[in-house]
């Protein structure tokens, strides 16, 4: 085989792995794009849920503190302190992936248990508080979850849109670059080889 042909070879092996690259860049860009689009929307879901929570947490607590300074004024310091159960709120977190991405999908609060043996609120007013603040801590913890899984979605978004970015202005155009350096130099290698063979013939025939 002449040098010449062993380049042609070469060549061709090099178009077909330049096309494949191409093809796998490109078809790749698709899917990132494709996934960005999912994380921005769940991201955006999110985000207006967790303003939902912080109206939620505000009402909540605002409604509670005013309760509570009822209920003080009525019973004084000593009956908010006897009817604090001395269980605690417990909170769960439910966790989900959405495209590899795992971040807080759902919370499960437990409201503190009242054993028989301890007193209960003294008036209505501490009833109503105690109600009050156990929805703000719920929605506090919502609104925890919420933006947690909002921030941990948009960093994967940022990184998703880098690496598009990195495909589609770089990467991409630099294979299809080197895939035209390769199809004109083919071509050309064909064509003087075509030239070559006709003078070869001519010269047979005379």
């Amino acid at each position: 085989m002449s040098p010449r042909a062993s380049r042609a070879a070469t060549g061709r092996a090099g178009r077909l792995r330049l096309r494949r690259g191409l093809a796998t860049a490109l078809r790749g860009a698709d899917l990132l794009e494709r996934k960005l689009r999912l994380l921005l929307d769940r991201e955006h879901t999110a985000r207006r849920a967790a303003e939902e929570a912080h109206r939620a947490w505000d009402e909540a607590l605002a409604d509670a503190d005013t309760w509570l300074l009822r209920g003080v004024l009525l019973g004084g310091e000593r009956a908010l302190a006897r009817a604090a159960p001395v269980d605690r709120v417990r909170v769960d977190i439910r966790w989900a992936a959405l495209m590899g991405v795992r971040h807080p999908a759902a919370v499960e609060c437990a409201a503190p248990v009242r054993s028989p043996a301890e007193p209960t609120p003294s008036n209505t007013a501490l009833a109503h508080a105690e109600t009050a603040y156990r929805a703000a801590v719920r929605a506090a913890a919502e609104l925890a979850a919420h933006q947690a899984a909002a921030d941990l979605l948009a960093a994967e978004a940022e990184r998703t849109r880098r690496r598009v970015r990195a495909l589609r202005r770089h990467w991409i155009p630099r294979l299809q670059a080197e895939l035209g350096a390769v199809e004109l130099a083919l071509e050309a290698a064909e064509h003087e080889e075509a030239v070559r063979r006709r003078w070869a013939a001519g010269r047979t025939g005379r």
